[in-house]
């Protein structure tokens, strides 16, 4: 374990986590043996990060967010506070499903918000908005706004988290960046980077 990142005392890091640099760990967080924390992260209180977590550089983890066995995030992802992840589909307190656990995939960028349910197993695209609350059931593409219980597609958003409006066409502008975003065959990419 590395010296170059801050842990608050109350912090319990596990031998056998790594964790990188730059990265801030707050109040009453838990790190277990074999989960990545990658560069810059920011983990708010009472966090909790289990074996075989892996989180990209420059994510940020609200407060009371437990990221369960099976979670996968890429750069710059954010979740918001007590976001619940799952890892189990029809967990039994008398039954071991340790061996059934399922990948949730989170793509660069994209955003959970507060109180938002991931429900094992879906693959969130880049730059998605998960609205504050929603349950997620599925895949959701890239840079879709879902939200609802269960979530559903409510709109697209920009690299930069606003609103695209591609009324009815296929070309819609981002309004702080100007960047320019294409909709083809129902998925959204940006037209050049």
């Amino acid at each position: 374990m590395s010296s170059s990142f801050f842990a608050h005392p109350t912090a319990c890091i596990d031998d056998g986590a790594q964790i990188g640099p730059g990265t801030k760990v707050w109040h009453f967080c838990h790190i277990m043996p074999g989960a990545v924390v990658g560069e810059a992260c920011n983990l708010g209180q009472n966090v909790f990060i289990a074996g075989q977590v892996r989180l990209g550089s420059r994510v940020k983890v609200q407060n009371n967010v437990s990221l369960y066995e099976g979670v996968i995030c890429e750069d710059e992802v954010f979740i918001g506070p007590s976001a619940v992840f799952t890892n189990v589909r029809n967990p039994r307190s008398a039954i071991n499903r340790q061996g059934q656990y399922e990948t949730t995939y989170i793509e660069k960028g994209a955003t959970i918000g507060a109180n938002a349910t991931i429900v094992c197993g879906a693959r969130i695209g880049a730059y998605a908005f998960i609205g504050a609350g929603a349950v997620v059931t599925k895949d959701v593409p890239a840079h879709a706004l879902v939200v609802g219980a269960p979530a559903r597609q409510a709109g697209w958003r920009s690299r930069a988290g606003l609103p695209l409006d591609f009324k009815g066409g296929t070309r819609a502008q981002c309004p702080e960046t100007g960047l320019w975003y294409a909709l083809t065959n129902g998925l959204v990419k940006p037209e050049q980077l």
